[in-house]
């Protein structure tokens, strides 16, 4: 591996996390509404105290000089107070990813184990039933809207049937010590069976929401991508000297198929932090989407754009890590 390209292609990621920053500002700033009119509301407050809480929220300056104290401040790691909490930002976002951390990767592994399974089975069976259900199921997924499959899960499992909860993370009976954060870890570490499960039972919904859509779109460029490669000169090939149909698909067919699903995996894992702002917000799921959302709603300037970059720079690294994966899937291609 070029140690150089490489970090010439880290390097490159700087511009855009500078320009999704700038982006984000001037969207922020644009938008109506104020957030000193948002936090005062109804109370009776005077000139002078409504000056000195919009100089103490730095509001007071121009929208340049505040955009560049931004800048200088997050070089050295100081994203800022939240208008809101008072706190500083990063100690506010710190308390919500895990959450977010936790749902995300539940998705991901639940889309995974569904969608490559079906994706190369479809593939070997082209043109059958089965196949046709799949490429089926795969349109419906991908046609879902979020929100709208959210609330229905809700509404059958929860509200109806009463199998599942209807938010959170964990009921108040089975907490316990957080050490990873993580409660699906933690829980086993305290060795509280009874309350991983309900973590479980907590995570499933959410999970199922965001992790449906994307197995569909991995299930179909599976299956796309197989049925190129099982095309090709060197699977005939290996198919005449006598190798068994399961080792031509495991060792030959499906590691170079796997090189556009881990394209799109890439960029749909960095997706599902955008879009579980309003599968949190449906689920009551107290991650960093739901944060951002409430943070919107009340203009909460700083810790917008603090979470924003963040988003930004888990997608970029993300996709990184793909170009990365793909020198060890196929050593032909370069960074």
């Amino acid at each position: 591996m070029n140690f150089g390209r490489l970090l010439e292609r880290l390097a490159q990621l700087i511009p855009v996390l500078l320009g999704v920053t700038v982006i984000v500002f001037l969207m922020m700033t644009f938008t109506p509404g104020d957030p000193v009119d948002i936090m005062i509301g109804d109370q009776p407050i005077s000139a002078e105290e409504e000056a000195l809480l919009r100089h103490d929220m730095g509001l007071d300056l121009p929208p340049v000089q505040r955009f560049g104290k931004y800048l200088q401040n997050a070089v050295t790691g100081n994203f800022g107070l939240s208008f809101f909490h008072r706190r500083p930002v990063i100690d506010v976002i710190a308390e919500r990813l895990p959450a977010t951390i936790e749902l995300s990767l539940v998705a991901l592994i639940l889309a995974l184990v569904t969608a490559i399974p079906l994706g190369v089975l479809a593939a070997v069976r082209k043109n059958t039933f089965f196949d046709r259900i799949a490429t089926v199921g795969s349109l419906f997924g991908v046609s879902l809207p979020g929100f709208w499959f959210g609330i229905l899960l809700l509404m059958l499992f929860a509200v109806h049937l009463h199998i599942l909860p209807v938010s959170g993370r964990i009921g108040y009976a089975y907490e316990v010590d957080e050490i990873t954060h993580l409660l699906l870890i933690d829980t086993l570490i305290a060795g509280r069976l009874d309350s991983f499960v309900n973590v479980l039972s907590h995570l499933f919904l959410p999970a199922l929401t965001l992790g449906l859509p994307l197995a569909a779109i991995l299930m179909r460029v599976t299956r796309t991508s197989m049925l190129e490669v099982l095309s090709q000169d060197y699977i005939v090939f290996a198919e005449a000297k006598g190798i068994s149909r399961k080792n031509v698909l495991i060792r030959h067919a499906l590691k170079n198929a796997l090189i556009p699903t881990v394209t799109v995996a890439a960029l749909q894992t960095g997706s599902l932090l955008g879009g579980n702002m309003i599968v949190e917000t449906v689920f009551g799921w107290p991650g960093l989407g739901s944060l951002v959302v409430e943070s919107i709603f009340v203009r909460n300037y700083p810790l917008v754009q603090t979470a924003v970059l963040l988003y930004a720079l888990t997608y970029v690294m993300l996709n990184f890590l793909a170009d990365i994966l793909y020198t060890v899937l196929n050593p032909r291609v370069k960074l």
